[in-house]
Formats: structure tokens, sequence, C-alpha cells
């Protein structure tokens, strides 16, 4: 649906340095937009505001500016743009259809913004105050999360961002600060080892293997093997490790979305599994292979070469290469 406009307008005058921003606009419309004047971000922070509170008087608590000034705001962002955003009636205001278009370029806009003050704060600070981290979901989880339980108040904030094992390292030229990935990083970054967690055959706690040390490879094989699709880490481990050994599923095993499905299934009786996730519904968990050749997923902290907070960064990859060690023990170190 087009944006009604109450009128046309010519050549924008919006500033040089805003012409990315209303091009980004434009993604979320069916026309292309055009101001006759310059927005500023706190109008758009003022209109999510009150598109989330639902109301002026709300909102203006939230954002610590008067009622009557938070509505002449939104009145002129309304006579910028040349449509109404919000539908007024009861002394609510409800988004009308261009306000919902219009919202998600104005989120977009925001955080872009909020991106560029967090960066030159830092660059400013000449410390990481934030810190943004990309791993897979089970990384983060199992991993990461563990980790950052022990980081204290003076540690940057960190935020996550899961991503297939494939796509970790692209992530550092979208915003991302550290990428923690399963694959060697590229020498263009700077990177360390971080560990070498072991990928695991879960069975249930009545098998066979329960009381086992560890398990062979080949027996592994000779079961009904339920797997991982080969995007993920421990499947392509277990993969990499059958084509090492010379050996061959017995049969296309059978693959499974996610982790906690594949152990849903073993603790259902329908075969084993080889994940490198934490155990869940009492099954226990046994190394694969021979103590000095077990099946892993290793893991690598790689970051920009030209990040403003490198030093930073290698210290907090260091920090996870000696958690990882002390959690899953001195046989997890390895050398680039």
């Amino acid at each position: 649906m087009a944006v009604t406009r109450r009128s046309s307008c010519g050549r924008s005058v919006i500033g040089e340095s805003w012409i990315q921003l209303s091009m980004l606009s434009n993604a979320h419309f069916d026309q292309p937009l055009c101001f006759t004047g310059m927005i500023e971000i706190r109008s758009l922070r003022y209109f999510l505001a009150v598109a989330d509170a639902g109301s002026v008087t709300a909102a203006a608590d939230l954002v610590h500016v008067t009622q009557p000034s938070l509505s002449r705001q939104i009145r002129a962002l309304e006579r910028l743009l040349g449509f109404d955003l919000f539908d007024r009636s009861d002394k609510r205001l409800v988004l009308n259809s261009a306000g919902r278009q219009f919202r998600g370029a104005a989120e977009e806009l925001v955080a872009r913004f909020e991106l560029v003050e967090r960066t030159a704060a830092d660059i400013a600070s000449g410390k990481l105050t934030s810190v943004r981290l990309t791993a897979t979901r089970t990384t983060m989880r199992d991993v990461i999360a563990p980790f950052l339980a022990g980081w204290g108040p003076e540690d940057p904030m960190p935020t996550f961002q899961d991503e297939l094992p494939a796509d970790i390292y692209e992530t550092l030229t979208h915003g991302a600060d550290l990428a923690i990935g399963t694959e060697r990083p590229s020498d263009a970054l700077e990177w360390i080892p971080i560990a070498r967690l072991p990928v695991w055959a879960f069975v249930p706690a009545g098998h066979p293997w329960a009381g086992r040390d560890r398990v062979r490879l080949a027996d592994v094989l000779d079961e009904e093997l339920l797997v991982l699709s080969e995007e993920h880490q421990s499947r392509r481990a277990l993969d990499a490790a059958v084509r090492a050994a010379g050996l061959g599923y017995r049969e296309q095993p059978v693959e499974l979305s996610t982790p906690e499905v594949a152990q849903a299934m073993v603790a259902a009786g329908r075969g084993v599994t080889a994940l490198s996730d934490d155990p869940r519904f009492g099954l226990v968990p046994v190394p694969i292979g021979p103590r000095d050749d077990t099946v892993s997923v290793r893991l690598y902290a790689a970051w920009a070469r030209d990040h403003h907070a490198s030093a930073a960064l290698g210290a907090i990859a260091a920090r996870l290469r000696e958690f990882c060690i002390g959690t899953y023990g001195p046989e997890a170190a390895f050398d680039r």
C-alpha cells in the first residue's frame, strides 16, 4: 500500500550526512520518501516511545519530557514527513498503516545512530565499554554464557548474536567485535585458539556405554545414529573424523534440526547421538575415540586487526581460553 502524502515535495534538502539514512528508510515504503527538512534522531526516538506506550502521557514519562512538548514533537514530525503516523481516538494513539511502515525504518535508523554513539564513546574513552559477541547457539549457551557469568561490573557490557558456523567471521565486517568460531580464522584477522571441546556420544543411563571411559568411533557408527544437519559444528567434526579414519556410516543417519531434539530422541530410546552440547534428559556423555585423538570441535576467537580496542579484545579472548581449559581440563588446550 502506498503512503498517501498530504502534499508533493521537490528536491530533498536533507544534509548530505543523512542521504544514506533516508535511502534506508525508502526500503520500508512502496514509493520513495522525500523530506522538506532534516529529521532529528530525537524525534524518531519520541515517535517510537509513543508507538510502544500507546499514549503521549505514558511515553512522556519514558522519555522524560512534558506531555505538551512530546505532542508538539510528534505533530512536527508528521508535518515534516507529510503524512499522519497515528490514528487518534479516546486519548490513545494507535499506529496507522503509514506509521506501521515507518516504524521499521525509524527503528533501523535509531539503532544505527546508537551504534555510532557507542563506537564514538568507546574510541574517545580508549577502552571497550561494550562488546558484541558472535558464536553458534551451542557455543553461546554452553561456553560463552558460563564464561560471562564470572564477569564483573568493570567488564564491558556484552551483546550477543548467534550464527551458523560458516557465517561467524563474516559478522566482524558487520558490527561484531569478537567472533568465536569452529574453523581456523583467516590470517587477515587477529585470532587465538581457545579450546578443543569433545564431541560426545550421548546414551541413556542404562545403556552399556554409560559406564565406559570412552567409546570407539566404529562402534558409534554401528548404532542407530541420530545426527544434526551438516551446518552444525558437531556434525562437521563427526564427518571429518569418519573420513580421517577411512570409515563410513552404516546407512544414512537420521538428521534432526536441533541438539535438544536429538537428545530428546535418545532419551526416548530411538538411538544414540554425537554432540558437543551439555547433556539433557539424564543422558550420559561418552567421549568418542582414543584419548590422544578424541573427536572434538576446535574453538577460535577472532577480531579485526584494526579494531580500536584490539588489545582489550585480545585480553577477553585470552580469559576465555583460560576459562575453557580450567573447565574442560588441560587436554582442551591446543596451539595455532
